[in-house]
């Protein structure tokens, strides 16, 4: 098959990736801190490794293009990136056991230091001190707290969904 023809089927690929990661968060949007989206990035982080970029920025257009370009949305630009890049650290071929155990700390990490992560924007935007924005930081500790659990519960559905999804996308590439 020609290389047009499998780049045109791996970005539809991609794009409906991330429009299930938008789509998953829409479902949740009623429970706060909780959603699929740091499950969903480990996992495509392990099946495609840096093109996993691909459905999380498409996730994160869609975002802004739906709930607005504000200044809320723009430290999504790097905090899925960090989220990202601590789920490459996980090898690719690891044993069950300790996949679900490091996906579901990667998941965890990033909800706990999601506000922390976030209040350096938040400072810069808003005009805080330091003072202030460690007291930013203080305040949503609850909310980072139920994030940090939430996101290890989804992270603990990473590996019963890997192996039926990378058997799926083997078949899509061995298709192509």
């Amino acid at each position: 098959m020609s290389v047009k023809r499998i780049q045109l089927r791996e970005t539809v690929l991609f794009a409906l990736l991330g429009a299930f990661m938008f789509a998953s968060k829409q479902v949740l949007e009623f429970l706060p801190n909780v959603h699929m989206l740091a499950m969903l990035t480990v996992l495509y982080t392990l099946i495609f490794r840096v093109k996993a970029l691909i459905p999380v920025y498409v996730f994160v257009l869609l975002e802004g293009i739906i709930a607005g370009f504000n200044p809320w949305w723009i430290p999504y630009l790097y905090l899925w990136a960090i989220l990202w890049a601590l789920a490459m650290l996980i090898p690719r071929n690891i044993p069950p056991v300790p996949l679900s155990a490091c996906a579901m700390a990667v998941c965890a990490i990033h909800g706990l230091f999601y506000g922390t992560l976030y209040a350096p924007f938040q400072a810069l935007y808003f005009g805080l001190t330091f003072k202030g924005m460690i007291n930013w930081i203080i305040t949503g500790l609850p909310w980072d707290f139920i994030h940090c659990i939430s996101n290890m519960l989804m992270g603990a559905l990473v590996y019963p969904v890997y192996l039926p999804f990378k058997k799926a996308i083997d078949s899509f590439y061995k298709n192509v």
